[in-house]
């Protein structure tokens, strides 16, 4: 299910899907308190604050993950961000004195990441329920109990770890029981859309990608590049007289590799050596001399001295792992045709607040783009920005995002 990481659970502000089904709804009809419709049922501005605050949290948390300390800045009152500006004045001490406009630019910025995940996110979960209702799908208030049970015992222990994840993330067990209601309605909708990998379509994938499943030929040899024809021709003549390998190595060879073993090569495959090498090492039999071999860096003596045979793997050898594969390729395709089918029947019903507007909105007007130099990087001094407000675990950055927790229920 495509959702934010930022926003791990969904929040209970999603009408049952009987009512996202119902038709209706346009940009001139967003209720009052509420940043947008879907259907004509609406998302709250308390439900879109919630979860800007959620995501606001996530990214202090993950910060602390890499040892850092960085507030909860929640940047959700736009167009002035008064709060979000005496916010980052309160708990980021070193931009106490930075001008308004800047932090104004820097909340205006932070507010345009997170509204997009949150706008999207709580949009889609109105567009999945709709579709799940649309094709006659069932989940009862029973199962999501039971489902849910089951999700909670296997993320936590006891019910003091459930309500410390609560605590430290800013959901609600509502939020939480309607991720598992949403994301099972998702799997039910997968399955409406996923297509059966059959025996077929395996054997026509081992057909195409047949030097996937075994290993080629491959020969083991002395390969010694020699500077110049004269040398390369003594080279080959003492070998040819019964000096080892070893000794015309140390002698000729121009790498050091080679003088250190004697220039021999295992495995080497088909292709692996240059042309003119590649040609005489697989067009002859072991313990041949093959030589002078003109090259692009020099000449080459040569000598197969082992030749391992392909292998091919089966079919039914190779059918679980291509099985495996090829449903995972299904499965990935049938979340892109359940978004797409999704977004066909419920896009031209959503409309958004312009504020608010993302581009899953019916209304939304993409900004437009204005070239500009890369300006100079920031640091973290008295008049840094807000990008630059992380600390080190020994500092004092601390945040709370009151005011900022409405759950809208």
């Amino acid at each position: 299910m495509r959702i934010s990481r930022k926003l791990a659970a969904l929040a209970a502000f999603f009408v049952i899907a009987v009512a996202v089904a119902a038709c209706g709804g346009s940009s001139s009809t967003i209720p009052s308190g509420s940043v947008a419709t879907v259907a004509g049922n609406p998302i709250t501005l308390s439900a879109f604050n919630h979860w800007m605050y959620v995501a606001a949290k996530d990214q202090a948390a993950q910060a602390a993950q890499q040892g850092q300390v960085e507030p909860v800045i929640v940047a959700n009152d736009p167009p002035e961000f008064k709060s979000c500006i005496s916010q980052i004045r309160h708990d980021v001490p070193t931009l106490a004195k930075t001008p308004d406009a800047t932090l104004r630019k820097d909340c205006n910025q932070v507010f345009t990441q997170f509204k997009g995940e949150v706008m999207a996110f709580l949009i889609e979960g109105y567009w999945y329920q709709g579709e799940a209702h649309r094709l006659g799908i069932k989940y009862t208030d029973e199962q999501l109990q039971k489902d849910f049970d089951k999700a909670k015992k296997a993320q936590f222990p006891t019910e003091a770890a459930f309500q410390t994840y609560l605590k430290s993330s800013g959901e609600t067990k509502e939020d939480i029981l309607f991720q598992v209601r949403v994301n099972q309605i998702f799997a039910k909708l997968l399955k409406k859309h996923e297509r059966p990998v059959d025996d077929a379509a395996i054997q026509a994938y081992y057909e195409k990608h047949k030097t996937e499943f075994g290993t080629p030929e491959s020969r083991d040899v002395h390969l010694i590049r020699i500077k110049t024809q004269a040398d390369a021709q003594s080279a080959y003549n003492a070998l040819k007289s019964g000096t080892s390998w070893d000794a015309v190595a140390k002698q000729y060879a121009e790498d050091a590799s080679a003088k250190a073993n004697g220039g021999l090569l295992q495995g080497v495959t088909n292709n692996q050596e240059e042309a003119a090498v590649n040609t005489q090492l697989f067009n002859n039999p072991v313990n041949k001399l093959l030589g002078p071999i003109k090259g692009i860096f020099g000449y080459y003596v040569a000598e197969v001295t082992k030749i391992t045979p392909a292998k091919q793997e089966p079919l039914e050898k190779a059918k679980p792992t291509i099985k495996q594969l090829l449903t995972s390729q299904e499965q990935t395709a049938a979340q892109t045709r359940v978004n797409d089918t999704a977004k066909k029947h419920w896009l031209h019903r959503t409309f958004c607040r312009r504020t608010y507007s993302v581009a899953n909105c019916a209304n939304y007007v993409a900004p437009r783009t204005v070239t500009t130099p890369t300006p100079a990087p920031t640091t973290t001094t008295g008049n840094s920005t807000l990008t630059g407000a992380t600390t080190t675990p020994t500092g004092t950055v601390t945040g709370t995002g009151t005011g900022t927790t409405t759950t809208g229920h």
